[in-house]
């Protein structure tokens, strides 16, 4: 059978071959970013969980990237689609998506292997693999999302397929039974239907379609509609009980493991008592795991249990930014002109094998620059919603002469992170569990040097615990939580213990806050203004903390940080 690539003289192509599968990849990666906001803005829950659009299109740009270099041939390229999507995988829609791509990939590699053209029969054959293996992937799948999606669109694939038809047939099958089950969404879960929205993952899925119909029958790609508000957000009560614990679990956490395939379903089950969302995928040794819990530890000791779990992402879901991006590129406010933020640093031999440096995380040239100021010798832009990685952090200790390293999490979503750093490089490399800035700033006071990374992760553990925070964010979005409801807007006066105030205002939310964290111990308070910081509110603060704790001294910096116009740290 003659292979015709893309569409010549007005011919649809007879089978799938390599190149016009290329071309397909890199049009659905281009289709998912011009609908990225528009995907995102699909999400419905009080508690964003990444976000949909921007999760697949990161998922695919590391598709794409992988593509580089590999031959037009189906057996790498389907090999390095796979691959691909597994390491890249963003979010538990990443990881689906994932998993679909895997799927599709080994059917089509195989066929090529055993000398079978990929025709519309073949390609039928890895849709409904990619469905099954995005079921078997989902601890516990729910219908009326992106699982629902592939597998009707796989049913009515075959079904063309069984009937004689030609690709663009099968694709075209897919397509429309695809979009008829994404309109069905709202029908089977009701928190769709409350919202009056559809699924934002399938939604993401139907533009793998439109990319194939490109290619195979020259259609143009579906263009973006100008985004939506977000819908309004639901109570955790409308959610259905599948899916109830997004509402209430506080962590996303993410890693690729390591581990034997038998060992995978004692994991997994593991898993399935701490946490909900659960989605693992991969296989022959290498596994996409996402979970969200209320217990990191016991996530990441399930897979340490196993095997070996490696680049690991926490995302606290309480207080993600609604423009959260996984793949957080420090912008220009926390690049100092002194190469305090290197992206990335380069890595140096250990000329000073018996000095110590320290490595901060932080975000916003005030912070920066306190933070070199009281010693740190590389700052890695990070923090609330901006997670940076194990890499990041490697490359920032690598980039060290020194034998010995601290590292300052500044953020106890960063600090498991961290934790794995000394595993990966020649440096001794010690973690002080800080988790604010403010507290990274007092540890620095206890620094030394000369002295090994335990003696100052030691001492720079005390002064850290001297110092109580706080902070002051907004709420991206309607929540219902067991202590009180919290709209879209509100202030949110945030300490050790959780949220202590719901406001109406910066000001009210911040004396609050201050009102159950003070107390007579308290000799000094640091105020570090974020870049929504505005006078009249730091004024406010300060006036207040006059009247009611004038024992308490107030410093004012400048931290520029975003998203939080105010971190505290009591002294």
């Amino acid at each position: 059978m003659p292979e015709v690539t893309g569409i010549i003289g007005g011919m649809a192509p007879l089978v799938l071959d390599a190149a016009t599968l290329r071309r397909a990849i890199v049009g659905f990666h281009g289709g998912l970013a011009d609908h990225r906001q528009v995907i995102d803005n699909l999400n419905v829950y009080p508690v964003p969980d990444g976000d949909t659009g921007t999760n697949m299109t990161l998922t695919m740009q590391s598709v794409v990237e992988s593509l580089d270099g590999v031959s037009d041939d189906l057996e790498p390229l389907c090999t390095a689609v796979a691959h691909g999507a597994l390491m890249g995988a963003r979010g538990n829609s990443g990881v689906i998506l994932a998993q679909i791509l895997r799927g599709v990939s080994g059917v089509l590699r195989d066929s090529a292997a055993a000398g079978s053209a990929p025709d519309a029969p073949v390609v039928a054959r890895a849709l409904a693999a990619a469905s099954d293996g995005a079921y078997s992937a989902v601890a516990r799948p729910v219908e009326g999302t992106i699982l629902t999606v592939i597998r009707e669109a796989s049913e009515s694939a075959q079904a063309a397929a069984a009937a004689g038809g030609n690709l663009t047939d099968v694709f075209d099958a897919a397509r429309e039974r695809g979009y008829d089950a994404l309109d069905r969404t709202p029908e089977m879960l009701a928190v769709l239907a409350e919202a009056g929205v559809v699924d934002a993952g399938g939604a993401g899925l139907l533009l793998l379609f439109d990319a194939c119909l490109a290619e195979v029958d020259g259609r143009p790609m579906p263009e973006a509609p100008e985004p939506p508000a977000p819908p309004t957000a639901v109570t955790s009560a409308a959610v259905p009980a599948e899916e109830s614990s997004i509402a209430d679990l506080r962590y996303e956490v993410m890693f690729l493991l390591d581990a034997p395939d038998p060992s995978v379903d004692g994991f997994k089950a593991a898993w399935q008592t701490i946490g909900d969302s659960i989605v693992v995928v991969g296989g022959d040794g290498i596994w996409n795991c996402h979970i969200h819990t209320d217990d990191i530890g016991a996530a990441i000791e399930a897979g340490i249990a196993v095997g070996r779990p490696h680049r690991i992402q926490i995302t606290d879901l309480l207080d993600q930014a609604a423009e959260h991006s996984e793949a957080f590129t420090a912008p220009e406010s926390v690049r100092p002109d002194d190469d305090a933020v290197i992206a990335p640093p380069v890595p140096v031999e250990i000329t000073e094998a018996d000095r110590c440096s320290v490595v901060a995380v932080g975000a916003g040239a005030g912070v920066v620059d306190i933070l070199m100021s009281m010693g740190a010798h590389r700052v890695v832009a990070g923090g609330q919603s901006m997670n940076p990685s194990t890499a990041e952090l490697l490359a920032a200790v690598d980039s060290l002469p020194t034998g010995h390293v601290v590292v300052l999490p500044n953020n106890k979503n960063i600090i498991p992170v961290a934790e794995q750093v000394d595993g990966e490089t020649e440096r001794t490399v010690g973690v002080v569990p800080t988790r604010s800035v403010v507290e990274g700033i007092s540890s620095l006071l206890a620094f030394s040097p000369g002295a090994t990374a335990a003696q100052n992760s030691e001492a720079m553990a005390v002064a850290a615990e001297s110092v109580t925070h706080g902070e002051v964010t907004q709420a991206v979005r309607d929540a219902s939580t067991s202590a009180r409801p919290i709209a879209e807007g509100d202030w949110l006066g945030i300490g050790p213990d959780g949220i202590a105030a719901v406001e109406s205002d910066a000001a009210a939310a911040a004396t609050a806050l201050l009102g159950t964290i003070i107390d007579d111990d308290h000799e000094l308070l640091t105020v570090l203004t974020g870049v929504d910081a505005d006078t009249v509110t730091t004024e406010a603060i300060v006036g207040y903390v006059a009247e009611h704790h004038p024992e308490v001294e107030v410093e004012v910096s400048d931290g520029d940080q975003p998203l939080y116009p105010y971190y505290f740290g009591l002294e």
